[in-house]
C-alpha cells in the first residue's frame, strides 16, 4: 500500500458567507462554470499530478458532496489500491467528535495516513478555484530539502491583511509567518496548500492534540511551532489562477472571469482538464428569437429568451422576451417570459413567474435566489 505523496482535501466547510447556497450542501459541492462543483478543481488537479491517493474529509451537511464524488469515477480515483476515500469524523472504542480545526481533521486521520506509509503528505482545501500541478510543488520541496512547504501567491498589498502572509528570504526560506497582519511585511499570501514530510508532521499534530490552548489550526498553530522549532519551511511561489470563492462576490466573480477571452483559468484547456460528474442531458436548444452574447450555457437547455454574458447550467428554460444579464442560472431552473434579471445568482431548481424583476446592474451587490424557490411575480433587489 506504500505510496510516496498521498492527498487529503479539507471540505468539511460550511461557508457561511455563501449564504442559502450552502444552506444544505458544503461549501465544495457549490456549483460553478455551468457544468463543475467548486471541488471539481481539487480533485482534477490530484488527478492531473498523477497523485493516486486522495482523502476528503467532510463534515458539514455531507450528502451531496459524498454521493457528487462517489467512488471518485470522472477524475480517474477508482482505484483498487488508493483512489478516493471519504472521511468523516467517526466513533471508535475511546468515543469520537467532530474535526475542531484543520490540523484536528488530519490528526484524525493518522491512521489512514498511516496505512498508505507514504513519505509526503499533501494537504489541501476544497474550496478553491484553480489549476495547478502538485508535481511541480514536490519537485521544489525535495530540491529544497524542505520539511515544510507552502503554496504562495503574490496579492495586492493593500489586501494582504486578509490572508496568512508568508515572509521570506531570498532562497524562499519562510522565517515568519503572519496570520492576518494588521501591517503586512510582504504580499505573499498563503493558498492553504501545505507539503509536509509526513514523519515531521505526524510528530507536530501529536504534540498539537495535546495541547488544550489550540485552535488546532495549521495557519494559527501547527504552521508557527513548526517555525518555532527549527522545521525548514519553504515558500512555493504559484502565479496563474486562483480563487477563493468563500462568498457570494467571489462566487460570482469567478463565474464571470470565465467569460474573458483571456481569462487565465480557461475551461477550454485539453493539457489539463477539469473532469466533472457528468449531467445525463440532451443537446441545448436555441430558439430561432433567442439571442445569446459571451455566454456560457450547458446541456439541455432550452433558450428563447435573451442572455447576455451569463453563465447558464443544465436543463435551464428561459422563455421568449426573458433578459438575462451578468447572471449565474443553475440547473433545471425556469424563468418565465418578459422577465429581467441582472446581476444575480439563480440557485437549482427555481421557477421565476412573468414580468418579474430581480438584481440591478447598477448595484454593489449580487442578488441571490436559493435552491427551491418559487417566484409568482414582483421584484427582488439586494
Amino acid at each position: 500500500m506504500s505510496k510516496e505523496v498521498i492527498a487529503l482535501i479539507l471540505a468539511g466547510g460550511q461557508g457561511t458567507r455563501l449564504g442559502s447556497l450552502t444552506k444544505k450542501m458544503a461549501k465544495p459541492a457549490v456549483a460553478f462554470g455551468g457544468k463543475y462543483r467548486i471541488i471539481d478543481f481539487t480533485l482534477s488537479n490530484c488527478s492531473n499530478s498523477d497523485i493516486e491517493v486522495v482523502g476528503v474529509l467532510t463534515q458539514f451537511e455531507p450528502l451531496v458532496l459524498n454521493s457528487y464524488i462517489g467512488i471518485g469515477a470522472p477524475w480517474g480515483l477508482d482505484r483498487r489500491d488508493g483512489g478516493v476515500t471519504i472521511l468523516p469524523p467517526y466513533l471508535n472504542e475511546e468515543g469520537g467528535e467532530w474535526y475542531k480545526g484543520t490540523a484536528n481533521a488530519v490528526y484524525q486521520n493518522i491512521e489512514f495516513i498511516d496505512l498508505h506509509k507514504p513519505k509526503y503528505v499533501l494537504i489541501l482545501s476544497g474550496d478553491h478555484i484553480y489549476k495547478m500541478d502538485y508535481s511541480k510543488l514536490i519537485s521544489f520541496h525535495k530540491e529544497k530539502e524542505a520539511e515544510a512547504t507552502i503554496a504562495v501567491l503574490k496579492v495586492p498589498l493593500s489586501e494582504a491583511s486578509r490572508f496568512g502572509i508568508m515572509n521570506t528570504t531570498e532562497d524562499g526560506s519562510i522565517y515568519e509567518f503572519e496570520e492576518k497582519p494588521i501591517e503586512p511585511k510582504s504580499n505573499l499570501a498563503s493558498m492553504g496548500i501545505y507539503l509536509f514530510n509526513w514523519d515531521i508532521l505526524k510528530k507536530f499534530l501529536l504534540e498539537d492534540e495535546q495541547d488544550k490552548k489550540s485552535h488546532h489550526d495549521f495557519g494559527k498553530n501547527v504552521i508557527p511551532n513548526m517555525l518555532n522549532s527549527g522545521v525548514k519551511l519553504m515558500a512555493y511561489p504559484f502565479s496563474g489562477y486562483w480563487k477563493d470563492v468563500g462568498t457570494i462576490e467571489s462566487l460570482w466573480e469567478a463565474n464571470m472571469d470565465l467569460l474573458e477571452s483571456d481569462n487565465e483559468l480557461d475551461l477550454f484547456d485539453t493539457n489539463w482538464k477539469i473532469y466533472s460528474s457528468a449531467f445525463i442531458q440532451p443537446a441545448q436548444y436555441i430558439g430561432k428569437e433567442a439571442k445569446i452574447v459571451n455566454s456560457l450555457i450547458g446541456e439541455g437547455c432550452k433558450i428563447y429568451g435573451t442572455i447576455i454574458n451569463s453563465v447558464i447550467f443544465p436543463g435551464v428554460y428561459i422563455a421568449k422576451d426573458a433578459i438575462i444579464s451578468d447572471t449565474v442560472v443553475m440547473e433545471d431552473t425556469i424563468i418565465n417570459e418578459s422577465t429581467i434579471i441582472n446581476k444575480s445568482i439563480i440557485g437549482n431548481r427555481c421557477e421565476i413567474g412573468q414580468n418579474c424583476k430581480v438584481g440591478k446592474t447598477e448595484s454593489k451587490n449580487i442578488s441571490i435566489i436559493s435552491d427551491d424557490f418559487y417566484m409568482e411575480g414582483g421584484t427582488i433587489y439586494v
